[in-house]
């Protein structure tokens, strides 16, 4: 049986690692205290938009991590490797409120354990994306990948404090928006 190369083990042995970091960002702005500070990077209730946060830092963590741990060792590329970061980012991001918003609107159900899987689902597929990146494409330059990355970062800061009066940003549980 042929093994994966070191890099693929990696993305792949990340996706339950992030899961868990992930999870715990549902639970962070709660246990601050309601901390402000806090809040900017964890979810602070329960709107999409929120649980999206879920997976902006551990995402952006990991793949800052890991190759300030093996980039120069493993001879990563790190264009290639910043692309994969900001694919896995936008892909992860993304299917949080394209997979919610397709099973609660079309089937008409919300479910908990639904809602969990999407999470996982994120992760999986913006791991695996962010690590096709890497492996075929030529990488943007480094510094627009930082960009982009701070841009995201600033947006969700931006749109906790002030969020537009859209489905996509009100709490589910309390109908408010933002940090009240």
């Amino acid at each position: 049986m042929k093994t994966l190369p070191v890099k693929e083990r990696w993305c792949l042995w990340s996706i339950p690692l992030l899961f868990i970091i992930g999870s715990s960002f549902h639970f962070l702005f709660e246990l601050s205290g309601d901390s402000p500070v806090v809040g900017a990077f964890a979810a602070i209730n329960e709107s999409v938009w929120e649980h999206q946060k879920m997976v902006l830092l551990p995402v952006i963590g990991w793949w800052a991590i890991a190759f300030l741990l093996k980039g120069t060792r493993d001879r990563i590329n790190r264009r290639k490797w910043f692309t994969g970061s900001i694919a896995s980012l936008i892909v992860s991001i993304m299917t949080i409120p394209f997979t919610f918003y397709f099973y609660s609107e079309a089937f008409g159900v919300h479910l908990l354990i639904v809602d969990v899987f999407i999470l996982l689902l994120a992760f999986i597929g913006g791991q695996c994306i962010g690590f096709h990146f890497y492996k075929y494409s030529k990488g943007i330059p480094f510094y627009v990948s930082i960009i982009v990355t701070i841009v995201i970062l600033l947006i969700f800061i931006l749109f906790t404090y002030y969020p537009p009066l859209l489905p996509w940003f009100k709490d589910s549980m309390t109908g408010q928006y933002g940090i009240s």
